[in-house]
């Protein structure tokens, strides 16, 4: 039998959930666990005054230790909106200026050569027509990333045989070595051009770092995890937290069989890494992000005290591309609709997580968050009011769990009850 953790705590906070709707969510959920395709998760839902929280499953795939409300989950690409709060905070205190190159804080970046075909040889380029500025990287346009259009170029063969970027662990070397790796790299589009994904993140850390003066974690936990109480979040668990963490499973896409990425106790994330990888390197539980998205829901305010500007969480939080980058971004998630259920296909893109644009689902225009690899998803919701988050140990090495995490929107949605108002 699953184990089945359910918590409520309500007030009379107008807006809220109807028992029916949160009893559903927990049977879908329930459903998924007992297919035996993930083995546990934790699930936490908030509006208003109203917070629920569903803890299904077991640990490892084989049984164990239940799924608790304080279970730790590696974020994968969760942690994108999260990491872009500390560049933000640098862009309040006039640190950094979004259309300013970024060349006097990463040099490795100055003076780059573009490809002049993106499939093409990496010997055939042209200069840059501008340097790379602040916001090409909050908004992932500098010129390099995932373009799942690209997949058999050589500019993405080199970058990550360049950057040791692996799938289950990011970027490997320490920042400086990685980013003199990067700058021998060309761009595979003009700066500003095209939206591609995730590395630009992973080089906002590095940029992060070196105008703070002290690591991404230092500076992100003064100012960020610390003031919100995220206790469990950084970029590895420590040894007294490690029983809290599940192993990392990436199914194999034939025959469904779990295979372990990562495991706990001596695995990647038990020990700090020599990058910090503000892509897609942090752990943390339901709590943590749910503190952070409540934040960006009350626009950059956590009780009294002020985390982010109200204009710096509305530039993150609503759509920043241009139409033709915007073009590039729906074309390239369209053609892999069939192994993201849909994850991704939000339309905009804003500082560090998506933005939807559009009414494609059952989330309404303006919802913001992101989704991870390792098969998480936190998203907000500021029509409705509403946070949710979603975690689990599956990587999306098969479609287990985006088909999870597309069935807990889809009824977490219906499940929204404004009848008190």
């Amino acid at each position: 039998m699953n184990a089945t953790n359910t918590t409520n705590t309500t007030d009379t906070s107008a807006g809220g959930f109807s028992e029916a709707g949160l009893r559903r969510l927990r049977e879908v959920l329930e459903r998924h666990v007992e297919s035996k395709r993930i083995p546990g998760l934790v699930a936490l839902v908030g509006r208003g005054g109203r917070t629920h929280v569903e803890a299904i499953g077991t640990m490892r795939h084989d049984g164990g230790a239940p799924m608790s409300r304080d279970t730790i989950f590696r974020m994968a690409s969760t942690t994108k909106p999260v990491t872009t709060a500390a560049a933000m905070i640098l862009l309040d205190e006039c640190r950094l200026r979004l259309d300013e190159p970024v060349d006097p804080w990463l040099p490795e970046l100055a003076d780059r050569r573009v490809l002049t075909r993106p499939d093409g040889p990496l010997d055939d380029t042209v200069p840059a027509r501008r340097p790379i500025t602040v916001r090409d990287l909050l908004t992932s346009t500098f010129g390099l990333g995932m373009d799942f259009e690209l997949l058999d170029s050589p500019i993405r063969a080199a970058t990550f045989e360049r950057t040791d970027y692996g799938v289950a662990s990011g970027p490997a070397p320490e920042p400086d070595e990685w980013m003199r790796r990067l700058g021998e790299l060309p761009l595979s589009y003009q700066p500003g051009e095209r939206w591609q994904y995730d590395l630009s993140n992973e080089v906002l850390g590095v940029l992060v770092a070196r105008v703070a003066g002290r690591p991404l974690e230092t500076f992100l936990r003064e100012r960020v995890l610390d003031p919100l109480g995220m206790k469990d979040t950084g970029f590895h668990v420590p040894a007294d937290k490690i029983d809290r963490l599940p192993p990392l499973y990436g199914p194999d896409p034939r025959t469904g069989e779990f295979l372990v990425w990562d495991e706990a106790e001596g695995g990647r994330t038990s020990r700090p890494p020599a990058f910090q990888g503000a892509g897609g390197g942090l752990v943390s539980t339901v709590d943590d992000y749910h503190a952070y998205f409540r934040m960006l829901l009350n626009h950059g305010m956590h009780g009294g005290e002020r985390i982010l500007s109200r204009p710096a969480v509305e530039l993150m939080t609503t759509n920043r591309l241009t139409p033709g980058q915007q073009a590039a971004r729906d074309t390239m998630y369209r053609n892999i609709a069939h192994a993201t259920v849909g994850l991704g296909q939000h339309g905009g893109w804003g500082f560090g997580m998506a933005v939807r644009t559009h009414r494609g689902d059952y989330a309404p225009v303006g919802q913001f968050g992101w989704d991870g690899g390792t098969g998480t998803t936190a998203y907000a919701d500021p029509e409705n009011g509403l946070t949710g988050i979603l975690l689990t140990q599956v990587g999306m090495s098969t479609p287990d769990s985006t088909r999870l995490i597309h069935d807990f929107w889809t009824t977490l949605y219906q499940a929204l009850d404004d009848s008190q108002g």
